[in-house]
């Protein structure tokens, strides 16, 4: 069978680390790159078969060789191994955005998701893939964050970049967005559900851009592929397995961040929560997270403890300073909707709330005042001691 290399194929030394693992001890070469990622898009074969078909026959060209047979053995008679021509439109497209591949034993696979038991057989990246090799943590919450949760979000973003920690999320609206903006210009990791060149949500595309240019963008999926559901909780188990801890923001009891959270424990990982009001919802699952014995986060600093228990190699000795900052929001077209999700039990101020929202650019301070009054009387938030706004 052949195997050949289309001529633009190239994977120049310096983005190969020298160190060994596991499965190579030096790059592999084109020809079996070529034959892993052709092994990893054909049928039925995950990442547990992927890593077991390489056990057993030693490299990915004689595991595809042997596929059709066994699939044959199990009963599937028309089994086909993925073509090549697909592989090389994928090839084509990852050259066109300037990614790379980074496969499962590999020099230059992140190694701490080496470790994973269901980590991705291959993975394109684009941008700086060393990030990784940092002290990393994930910061993850909800899409629908409360004001509270946006400005802590954010700090700890920004905190823990200046103490050159690597901050990885999951490029999706709330706490991921503000998660990324924050810590981009000291290191920030997105893993992507779809694509590479499919970002979701789509109001994320410059962000991403910029990710993929200053940062580093993750995704085990093909240029081209489409998110699904099923897609987002595959993506968690990278976004955990390539970090040392985990630290949930704001999260539903049952939610994505959640997910991220379990895969964290069951990876060995870390795992830190923020506190929240026990009448919101959207800090349930933090607050079960505590309850279960999870490390309570105020501050950066309370992450970076964490950090330095874990190994006293991988955490810089820079410590953040704490300023305040006004979170950058997503444009609301439903001004009711909009407050009703910044606000919380938690009281927030009237002149906070209104800063949240022109940041988003969702309604005038003129307008403000007779929205907040007729809200009030609908029974949808309430003033606390002191002007604080609530949500009932």
């Amino acid at each position: 069978m052949d195997y050949a290399i289309p001529e633009d194929f190239q994977f120049p030394p310096d983005e190969l680390s020298e160190a060994p693992l596991p499965l190579f001890d030096a790059p592999p070469p084109q020809e079996e790159l070529f034959a892993r990622l052709r092994l990893s898009r054909s049928r039925r074969v995950g990442p547990a078969t992927f890593r077991r078909l390489i056990a057993e026959h030693g490299d990915a060209r004689t595991a595809l060789a042997a596929l059709p047979d066994i699939a044959r053995a199990a009963g599937d008679s028309g089994y086909e191994v993925a073509t090549e021509a697909m592989v090389r439109a994928e090839i084509r497209a990852a050259r066109k955005h300037g990614a790379r591949l980074l496969t499962l034993g590999a020099p230059g696979y992140p190694a701490r998701l080496n470790d994973v038991a269901d980590a991705p057989a291959i993975l394109w990246a684009q941008g700086d893939p060393a990030l990784l090799a940092r002290p990393t943590v994930a910061v993850v919450g909800t899409r629908n964050a409360s004001s509270l949760a946006l400005r802590m979000a954010r700090a700890l973003g920004r905190d823990l970049a200046k103490a050159g920690v690597t901050v990885v999320s999951g490029l999706a609206r709330g706490v991921d967005t503000v998660a990324h903006e924050a810590s981009l210009p000291g290191g920030t990791v997105a893993v992507h559900a779809g694509g590479l060149d499919r970002v979701y949500p789509a109001e994320n595309a410059d962000l991403a851009a910029r990710i993929a240019a200053e940062g580093c963008s993750l995704s085990e999926r093909p240029f081209g592929y489409g998110p699904q559901a099923r897609d987002f909780p595959r993506r968690n188990r990278i976004v955990s397995g390539v970090a040392l801890a985990v630290v949930v923001v704001e999260a539903a009891a049952k939610s994505g961040s959640m997910i991220t959270a379990r895969d964290a424990l069951d990876q060995g990982r870390e795992v830190l929560a923020v506190p929240g009001h026990p009448f919101d919802g959207r800090a349930s699952g933090c607050n079960l997270l505590l309850r279960d014995g999870a490390t309570l986060v105020r501050g950066a600093e309370d992450i970076l403890e964490v950090l330095a228990g874990l190994r006293d190699d991988v955490v810089p000795t820079a410590r953040p300073v704490i300023a305040p900052v006004v979170p950058a929001l997503e444009p609301a077209t439903d001004i009711d909707g909009r407050i009703l999700d910044l606000l919380s039990p938690v009281p927030v101020a009237e002149d906070q709330l209104l800063r949240d929202l022109a940041a988003a650019g969702a309604v005038a301070s003129r307008h403000l005042a007779t929205r907040l009054s007729e809200m009030e009387l609908a029974g949808l938030i309430a003033r606390r001691a002191g002007g604080g706004l609530v949500r009932l």
